[in-house]
């Protein structure tokens, strides 16, 4: 069965949707068969690994709320062993319409568990919110994987999303784990940078990632070509971070090939 890693920050600007597409895209490199599941309204992960919200027909909302099978609103990337589950803007109305649905939170792991065995990986990118999507995702997932970006109140709000995350262990899905603390948007030049750095290492040293990832160029204007950075550019510091990030989940679970 295929291990389910949500990306999740409730907080907006930290990387999370570069991390679910990168990481995804890296893991697919490495030849894991891979499904990016754009679990965001805005739908950037969908759009950022090249495909046109205009044709979409139909999304993840509709697995959610109108029962549809995944395997009929999956779509292929041009990237070998890299599938998506597309995100619409229909999925802001979803939250509002499953307010009344019996089981509303365990939707999604509904609709994913029904693929799951296809992928060795499958990523979601969490809306960027503590709302009921949200706790789909985590619901659905058996590790969450939270950004950190390297800068002034780096930490605020993290409590309340591990907070989040322990009543779902607690409540929901007692297997979710944390697979890690991700720190994004580091700039070695800066004091700021290299102090949240110190920070996350002393007060979360057991659960942060060694790899970080750099503020980089790449990484930015990748989306704009809907390409994840691996495929933009492939030595950038920006695509070698999250296939470093890639290697160091894998070796964490004992799956290096």
């Amino acid at each position: 069965m295929g291990r389910i890693i949500g990306v999740a920050n409730q907080k907006g600007g930290v990387g999370k949707t570069t991390t679910a597409i990168n990481l995804a895209a890296s893991f697919a490199v490495l030849e894991f068969k891979t499904l990016l599941v754009d679990g965001d309204p805005q739908a950037n992960s969908t759009t950022g690994v090249g495909f046109d919200l205009h044709n979409i027909t139909q999304s993840l909302y509709d697995c959610m709320v109108n029962e549809a099978r995944p395997g009929e609103v999956i779509l292929k990337s041009e990237i070998p062993n890299l599938d998506l589950l597309p995100s619409h803007i229909d999925l802001v109305g979803a939250e509002v319409e499953m307010v009344s649905i019996e089981r509303r939170e365990e939707k999604m792991r509904d609709a994913l568990y029904k693929i799951k065995a296809d992928y060795d990986f499958i990523i979601i990118d969490c809306a960027p919110s503590l709302g009921l999507i949200t706790i789909n995702s985590l619901t659905a997932a058996d590790s969450v994987i939270i950004p950190v970006q390297c800068e002034y109140f780096a930490l605020e709000g993290l409590g309340k999303l591990l907070n989040t995350i322990k009543i779902i262990q607690t409540r929901l899905n007692p297997r979710l784990e944390i697979e890690g603390i991700l720190l994004t948007l580091y700039d070695s030049r800066t004091s700021l940078g290299n102090q949240v750095v110190e920070e996350v290492k002393t007060h979360f040293k057991s659960i942060a990632f060694n790899t970080i990832i750099p503020r980089n160029v790449k990484l930015s204007e990748a989306p704009s070509f809907g390409l994840p950075a691996i495929v933009h550019d492939a030595e950038s510091k920006g695509a070698i971070s999250y296939l470093s990030l890639a290697r160091e989940i894998l070796e964490k679970n004992g799956k290096m090939k």
